[in-house]
């Protein structure tokens, strides 16, 4: 194939973890990220672009003589970005702006697991506080209430107290109100050419802000991969129960799903269920995945692209374990606290850092400019060396105005979590 100019869109964690892993394709030639952030200035050219604006990005890409684009964000993918990219002759991997509902509306997504008998939970679609109160009168504590819309990963609440459900539920117009499903949760990310899936490997990663699951949730606090605890067989159940026939029901109603569909899992009592789907590759499971994938990034995504993904071999992983621990900013999930200085400790063949919120001030230092502003990913040959190299290198990061929970991947890695089930 001819050699490979990328540009990837997006300017935070997963931006920066999939533009590294692309810049190590030896078929790729040069990457560019749009806009970019601090770190991805180490091996990629950093382009000022609203990344929402298809017709900006389609020009840039154009430009530059991309013959790929990668949109990384769901906000560009429910915008149409992926599309004016393809109208412009380029490949892009991301799902056109009607696929991408899968992620930019709930109720859109329910329907279409209904359709294909995707498992899942129940759920009621509410836009009055009549059927609020009614749904979650029926389905009872804990509540689930979640924003149909794109809400950054914040957007819903599980609560055990009714009076907190039914205002987020009434400050969400519509809104999908579900059953609650018990078991641990799994990240499955499937890259996806409209008919032809390569799923990776589960990853699971940590929603609350705070040590053992304390405090409001939010985009994600770490992740790792693999699941020791998972059944062996959780990728091919999940490809054939789940992505497969989603893939089908897209293909069906005239909008393929052409990208990396993510298949947020809960792994119930009663087997696989369905939590979510979104559009884009998860943040913070990427960082972890990426880490351990030996597959070139590059041309596999070139592939999904162009339709070819059929041609190309199942999906190549290293031994061992990654982990990612989220440094945040204080105050995040609510205001974090921005400008606050950074100093990174270097990377090592263990440990490396990913920019999330990071910019530069007026005297060139690094600085917090998000909420979640670093994420440090650790490898070993288990969860528990990669645990040690990611907190080693977070205490070694000098960020004062900054925290991170302290027990990510620990109960996997001391063997404490537990599933099974009495069906598939």
């Amino acid at each position: 194939m001819e050699p490979l100019t990328v540009l990837v869109v997006g300017s935070g964690g997963r931006e920066h973890a999939l533009a590294l892993a692309i810049s190590k394709d030896p078929a790729v030639n040069a990457v560019h990220v749009a806009p970019g952030n601090p770190g991805t200035t180490a091996f990629a050219t950093n382009h000022p672009v609203d990344q929402n604006d298809g017709a900006a990005v389609a020009a840039l890409a154009t430009e530059l003589g991309a013959n790929l684009v990668v949109v990384g964000p769901e906000a560009p993918l429910v915008a149409g970005v992926a599309d004016a990219v393809r109208d412009a002759g380029i490949a892009c991997f991301g799902p056109s702006r009607q696929a991408a509902q899968l992620e930019g509306s709930k109720a859109f997504a329910k329907q279409v697991m209904a359709d294909a008998g995707v498992p899942t939970a129940a759920a009621r679609v509410c836009s009055t506080r009549e059927q609020i109160e009614a749904a979650l009168d029926e389905f009872g504590a804990p509540h689930v209430v979640k924003n149909d819309g794109l809400a950054a990963g914040k957007g819903v609440v599980v609560t055990s107290d009714r009076a907190e459900a039914l205002e987020h539920g009434l400050a969400c117009g519509q809104v999908v109100i579900e059953e609650f499903l018990d078991g641990p949760e799994v990240s499955l990310f499937a890259i996806c050419d409209g008919d032809t899936s390569r799923p990776m490997q589960p990853a699971q990663d940590f929603k609350r802000v705070g040590d053992d699951d304390a405090g409001p949730n939010t985009g994600g606090m770490g992740a790792y991969t693999p699941l020791p605890w998972a059944p062996a067989d959780i990728v091919e159940t999940v490809d054939e129960l789940v992505i497969k026939p989603t893939l089908a029901e897209m293909k069906r109603r005239g909008t393929p799903f052409a990208g990396l569909l993510y298949a947020g899992l809960a792994m119930t009592s009663k087997g696989i269920r369905v939590v979510e789907f979104n559009a884009r590759f998860g943040d913070p499971e990427t960082q972890a995945l990426l880490a351990r994938l030996d597959t070139p990034l590059g041309q596999l995504l070139h592939a999904a692209a162009t339709g070819s993904l059929a041609e190309t071999p199942e999906l190549q992983w290293g031994s061992g374990a990654a982990v990612v621990v989220v440094m945040a900013a204080d105050g995040y999930p609510g205001t974090p606290a921005q400008g606050g200085r950074i100093v990174l400790a270097p990377d090592t063949d263990v440990a490396h850092t990913i920019h999330a919120g990071t910019s530069l001030d007026a005297e060139g230092n690094l600085v917090a400019s998000g909420g979640r502003v670093l994420g440090v990913v650790g490898t070993g040959s288990d969860l528990t060396t990669a645990r040690e190299a990611a907190y080693a290198q977070v205490v070694a990061t000098d960020f004062a105005s900054g925290f991170n929970r302290a027990d990510i991947a620990a109960k996997a890695a001391a063997n404490k979590i537990t599933y099974t089930t009495v069906e598939h």
